[in-house]
């Protein structure tokens, strides 16, 4: 299958379906689409979503199949792709997929494990192929816990290596960590690291029960409560992007915060409270959630919500992943605020929260209850000033 360029027309039209993006109407497209092209990894981390094997799936996606199924990706318009997994740079084909991707106008970024494979010269290649940025797992500012969480000793200076190594060659670089009670508490020992790289986004993924990760590792209501009025203080200093992932709880501590420094004034919009959006990716100014401006497609096809809520709505072998996105009760019943139940259902943040699914259905079953993170109170049927 050749290559194809967008014709000035396509790429036109690209454009404005991208700015309305920008406003996200997520019936339509999602603003992220994350591929677990693959399962291999080499890490056996005790967290992991994807219950990694250290050999591929012998069901995985094949090129011909991947293809295809990038062209239909490419019917969203251009959403932010993430080439993920396991460890996507163990997929053979890897360079020709992004390719191929970033040819049809996605923009693609890669989270790679930290083993010997992203070399200097592999992190070249990557980029030549159109990956904009890299992200890599940093959990812990000290060796020996990142290194435990990760159970791989070494993991910690091999991360480090590798997010100096994509720098030198101008690869965007963000850091994601997964905080649960093993780093809850020196959270803020992160800053120096992330400013050493050159990060330009942090991204905090908030634990949900799924894959090998257990209930019992995450943190209490409270403390995510405080972790967000503490993340809130360090955006307005932060030299990188905040992204508060699995947790969009954190949206209204933002907002809520804003609207208490303005004393009650003018509306405060999400995208204008707490968060730094200049990395240039057009970010909408409304919350992705699971199903709801989020895409996830398994190494073997399946459709779902995201990585955190592995309920199965098709399969790219046999349904039009477009149609799934737009139609399906699974994902439509998540964009259907209406929908929610207990305490997220009430809740006058609803719209711009709606609690995380992944962790209502990993704690309760019911991927519309109420996000057992959360420790906010609703105040029944009155909508705070702005929203």
């Amino acid at each position: 299958m050749t290559l194809e360029t967008l014709s000035p027309r396509a790429a036109a039209e690209r454009s404005l379906h991208n700015e309305r993006m920008t406003h996200a109407d997520f019936n339509l497209a999602p603003f992220t689409i994350a591929w677990e092209v693959t399962r291999a990894c080499a890490y056996a981390c005790v967290h992991c979503r994807a219950d990694a094997m250290h050999t591929p799936d012998p069901n995985e996606l094949t090129t011909e199949e991947s293809l295809r199924l990038i062209d239909r990706l490419a019917e969203f318009g251009s959403p932010i792709l993430i080439f993920t997994g396991g460890d996507p740079m163990m997929r053979k084909d890897l360079h020709e997929l992004i390719a191929y991707a970033a040819q049809k106008g996605l923009r693609c970024s890669l989270t790679p494990t930290a083993t010997a494979l992203p070399t200097t010269a592999r992190l070249e290649k990557v980029r030549d192929a159109g990956i904009r940025r890299i992200a890599l797992s940093l959990d812990a500012p000290r060796p020996e816990i990142h290194d435990n969480f990760r159970q791989v000793k070494g993991s910690w200076q091999r991360t480090m290596d590798i997010l100096h190594r994509a720098q030198s060659i101008g690869v965007s670089v963000q850091v994601n960590t997964t905080v649960a009670k093993h780093n809850v508490d020196i959270l803020d020992e992160m800053v120096p690291f992330l400013q050493e790289v050159g990060a330009v986004q942090w991204s905090l993924f908030f634990l949900v029960p799924t894959g090998r990760a257990q209930a019992e590792n995450m943190i209490s209501p409270e403390q995510h409560e405080r972790v967000f009025n503490w993340l809130y203080d360090l955006s307005k200093t932060a030299p990188f992007d905040i992204k508060a992932t699995a947790a969009p709880m954190y949206r209204r501590v933002a907002i809520e915060r804003k609207r208490a420094e303005q004393g009650g004034g003018k509306p405060v919009t999400f995208q204008g409270a707490g968060f730094q959006y200049a990395d240039g990716l057009n970010r909408p100014t409304r919350g992705v959630n699971d199903g709801n401006g989020f895409l996830f497609i398994s190494h073997i096809g399946e459709i779902q919500p995201s990585g955190f809520l592995p309920i199965t709505a098709g399969n790219v072998r046999t349904d039009d992943v477009v149609e799934v996105y737009r139609h399906s009760q699974l994902f439509t019943d998540l964009r259907d605020p209406n929908k929610l139940k207990g305490r997220c259902g009430i809740c006058e943040y609803r719209d711009v929260c709606g609690g995380q699914r992944g962790r209502a259905y990993g704690v309760t079953g019911d991927y519309l209850e109420s996000d057992p993170a959360c420790l906010y109170i609703p105040k029944v049927n009155q909508r705070p000033e702005g929203l």
